[in-house]
């Protein structure tokens, strides 16, 4: 959501998952010396974690850098949280889980602890510019309250919400299960985005990268970019991987977005400003 006084298109790409693997980080890092991937969002409870603060986060002045809530993959920084993992603190459950367990009371503490866990350790090592999550857990309403709670007690300015006009390209295939995801987040982000106003924080007012999840590549990028119209910020979301081979999957291909400086020039040709969400607070 845009200040009156600092109105235009902004255009925020984000690489989520920074710390999964070597990977995700050499990604980051290189999308970043291209000039076009500005912001990230780091997993504080993955083995890669480390590495990312030494070799992204440090060398990295101009990036913004999020916390990407995880309560979906991998082990749980806090022991024993019985509700969100097995018995060897790996987070056992998925989105829709999350969904039917989100109005029990003990879920959502646990919830909120972890959460606090996570963003506390990245406080350590540096000063996060937004929140996020992986798998999108926190655009459920009752977790997006306790990550709008935390948020606020943090000073963390900015959260991502889900807001996605749908579209369809050509060249691209399509799966008919993300057109249902992307109905379903913005209803979620309808009453999210009022806990947003409430709360005196920032987000993005629209997200690419939900309809077409597992197969961002710069046209569909380009493309949703295209339905923008008005004065926004624009986030999109990818999770891109560079490989030491010529590996290719749907992570490579994402990876190819942020070295593709012809894309940049469309997105600027757009009228849209390249920008991060450490720019973008006021």
């Amino acid at each position: 959501m845009l200040a009156k006084e600092d109105s235009m298109k902004k255009f925020i790409l984000n690489a989520d998952d920074l710390a999964k693997s070597e990977f995700h980080n050499k990604a980051v890092l290189d999308g970043y010396n291209k000039g076009l991937l500005l912001s990230t969002s780091i997993m504080a409870n993955m083995p890669f974690y480390d590495e990312a603060i030494n070799l992204v986060v440090k060398t990295c002045p101009n990036l913004s850098v999020g916390v990407h809530l995880n309560i979906i993959e991998g082990k749980s920084l806090i022991p024993h949280l019985n509700l969100l993992v097995d018995n060897n603190d790996n987070f056992n459950n998925g989105y829709l889980k999350l969904l039917l367990k989100s109005q029990d009371k003990n879920f959502l503490l646990q919830v909120e602890k972890e959460f606090r866990a996570q963003i506390e350790k990245c406080l350590k090592d540096f000063t996060p510019t937004h929140l996020d999550s992986h798998v999108h857990v926190h655009s459920i309403p009752e977790i997006f309250k306790i990550v709008a709670k935390l948020a606020v007690e943090y000073n963390i300015k900015q959260v991502r919400t889900q807001a996605e006009i749908p579209y369809f390209t050509k060249e691209d295939k399509y799966n008919p299960i993300n057109f249902i995801k992307v109905l379903l987040l913005n209803y979620f982000s309808i009453q999210n985005k009022v806990l947003i106003k409430k709360n005196n924080l920032q987000t993005n007012d629209y997200l690419i990268g939900v309809g077409y999840t597992g197969m961002m590549n710069s046209n569909t990028l380009v493309e949703g970019l295209r339905k923008i119209k008005k004065d926004c910020v624009v986030e999109a979301l990818i999770h891109p991987k560079k490989y030491p081979d010529d590996k290719k999957d749907s992570h490579s291909i994402e990876f190819e977005i942020t070295q593709d400086l012809m894309t940049k020039d469309i997105i600027e040709t757009l009228g849209f400003k390249i920008t991060n969400y450490k720019e973008n607070m006021i």
